[in-house]
């Protein structure tokens, strides 16, 4: 992906997002796009306006981390935007090269031990995915709760963000669609600006915005965040509606490797449902991938 050219939407696209109310910044002439004008942002940020607009144009390679800081509190950035705004730093300055550990090629499958961890989560569905969404590693209830990605998947691992924007039966498992999609667009977003090099990424985003006009429409905002923790709802053929808190935590053993673990709410209808679907799982003999 072109660096510069992620670095100019990126920060345009937050700029537009920005009222002059917002920045406390007196609203004065005619505006002839939304937010704030360059101007404004590099008075925020203390930097000149020709600095500011080379910025925007792309040129991040060499800004320090106190011009990165100023410009992120100026177009008000939150956790996720600031930590894609120094990601891009770092990808135009070459050292995103040097601080990430670079993914072999080959399929990556558990460590038994790993896989062993994993097994022992019984009383709910925990998965192992990369910042693609490949679905990589469950423990059995994880694998019959993803039931229909696995069954579109046979030959390799299911995405997430495929199913969700070219499965039709995805807007059935995600109750609701919307937010699961501008969720999945986001991962992909940040796993961008953290690994621009990454050509299965590439691959994806190629593929997905060809065949998917809700994906490209949400790709080109440039939304990025942080999925550490929340609650999801979701449709499962055989058992309902199962609605789950779940928590992810980066692997540190497995650099770009995240570990998401679902919970229900005890003495819940949800709670009820894993039960249900347990038994459902037992009864399929499929294993944990």
């Amino acid at each position: 992906m072109d660096n510069r050219a992620e670095v100019r939407e990126f920060l345009t696209t937050r700029r537009a997002k920005i009222s002059p109310q917002q920045a406390g910044v007196p609203d004065v002439g005619t505006r002839r796009v939304p937010g704030l004008r360059r101007g404004e942002v590099a008075a925020l940020a203390g930097v000149s306006v020709e600095y500011y607009a080379r910025l925007e144009r792309g040129a991040l390679a060499g800004a320090s981390t106190s011009v990165l800081d100023a410009v992120a509190r100026a177009l008000q950035l939150d956790d996720a935007e600031r930590t894609h705004l120094f990601d891009l730093a770092h990808a135009a300055d070459g050292s995103s090269a040097l601080r990430r550990r670079r993914r072999p090629t080959r399929r990556w499958t558990p460590r038994p031990s790993l896989q062993w961890v994993l097994d022992t989560i019984t009383s709910g569905p925990a998965l192992v995915r990369n910042g693609r969404m490949d679905l990589l590693a469950t423990n059995h209830l994880g694998r019959a709760m993803h039931a229909p990605l696995y069954e579109r998947t046979p030959a390799g691992p299911p995405n997430f963000a495929r199913f969700t924007f070219l499965d039709e039966d995805a807007r059935l498992f995600y109750p609701d669609w919307d937010t699961a999609a501008d969720t999945a667009v986001a991962i992909l977003r940040t796993e961008a600006g953290r690994d621009p090099h990454d050509g299965a990424l590439h691959d994806l985003v190629g593929e997905l915005s060809t065949r998917s006009e809700d994906f490209r429409r949400r790709w080109g905002r440039h939304d990025v965040r942080l999925h550490g923790a929340g609650s999801k709802s979701f449709h499962h053929p055989v058992v309902g509606t199962l609605d789950l808190a779940y928590e992810s935590v980066d692997m540190v053993s497995e650099p770009g490797l995240t570990l998401t673990i679902y919970a229900a709410e005890p003495a819940s209808a949800t709670a009820e449902a894993l039960l249900l679907l347990a038994s459902w799982a037992a009864t399929q003999a499929v294993p944990a991938s």
